[in-house]
């Protein structure tokens, strides 16, 4: 691999413009030469907008730039899998958006391409890097609320305004393109989160509903798992909720103090011991990838080890899969 890695991104939507996209030319070493879109004006918009030299409206014609060397995938998950494929059996790397792949049987596939090739596959699981929740595994792993007994996840949002849209229903919430609804674009995060800091979860059970029938996929999800050690976790997710009823809360329960932090609103991370409760507001930068994208161009110019892989990732698929009944 060359020491500058010039990627070429295949998709080009929302996340792109802020999270990640501007984060790939601010890593010394690295810069986007091409971006590819099946949407011909789109492709050519954004190249122009963000000074990218080359557009494609087809990705192989993209993957054959003798210039790209590195692939960004950032579609929705349906194609994940495809794309990473034809990315590694044409000798480029691969980071691609969350979750890796739209099955966990996909992710399998993935895995087994990045074996046989030799080429990485990583995956843009970027909260793990992030300072506010590093503090976060700093604290639990210091012992700071002893030994964790338990752990909560409480997410609950009101539909969206396209939700309400039956003839232009988003994406996320159309099943055979994202691989199930809005749970399977945002537990993926939080179940990452979680396996970081206590393994990969062993045994799991769900049940998922459609409370408010404004698109066929689930709106509704309740789990329960288990980690190595048989520490027990819970999670509940709504889609549907009232206003009022707004949480985004993880909870680390120990027997000498207790941690809950948000996933997505980066509200204060609160500490309870027996010091007393503390309130952590703890900044994360602008591209909120680039710690990641950073260690993944460091990772393919020799400098250090990334271990954000397909492998590490597709755990996640596998207890989505099994809390929607999927497996």
């Amino acid at each position: 691999m060359d020491k500058l890695i010039k990627w070429g991104f295949i998709g080009c939507g929302e996340v792109t413009e802020k999270k990640s996209g501007p984060a790939f030319n601010k890593v010394p070493g690295s810069s986007v030469v091409a971006v590819m879109s099946r949407n011909a004006d789109r492709a050519k918009s954004y190249a122009t907008r963000h000074g990218i030299a080359r557009w494609y409206d087809d990705a192989q014609a993209l993957l054959d730039d003798p210039e790209v060397n590195a692939v960004y995938i950032a579609t929705p998950p349906s194609s994940h899998a495809t794309y990473a494929i034809m990315a590694m059996k044409s000798g480029k790397p691969v980071y691609v958006e969350k979750p890796l792949a739209a099955t966990y049987e996909e992710c399998l596939r993935v895995n087994r391409v990045s074996r046989e090739t030799g080429v990485p596959c990583f995956v843009a699981y970027y909260r793990r890097y992030l300072p506010y929740f590093q503090r976060v595994m700093q604290i639990v792993e210091a012992g700071q609320i002893g030994k964790v007994v338990g752990v909560q996840i409480r997410f609950a949002v009101p539909p969206r305004d396209l939700d309400y849209n039956r003839k232009q229903l988003p994406w996320r919430v159309q099943r055979d393109i994202a691989g199930g609804g809005y749970f399977y674009d945002l537990a993926p995060h939080q179940l990452d989160l979680l396996q970081q800091l206590f393994g990969p979860i062993l045994r799991v059970s769900g049940f998922c509903s459609n409370r408010a029938g404004l698109y066929e996929s689930e709106d509704t999800v309740s789990a329960s798992f288990q980690f190595p050690d048989g520490l027990p976790g819970s999670g509940t997710w709504c889609f549907c909720a009232h206003e009022s009823a707004k949480t985004d809360r993880i909870q680390i329960i120990g027997d000498h103090g207790q941690i809950s932090f948000s996933v997505f609103t980066y509200d204060p991370i609160e500490l309870i011991t027996e010091d007393g409760r503390q309130m952590l507001e703890i900044p994360n930068p602008p591209h909120v990838q680039l710690p990641l994208i950073q260690e993944v161009v460091e990772h393919l110019q020799g400098i250090r080890v990334c271990q954000m892989d397909s492998v590490s990732a597709t755990p996640v698929n596998w207890v989505m899969d099994k809390i929607l009944g999927k497996l």
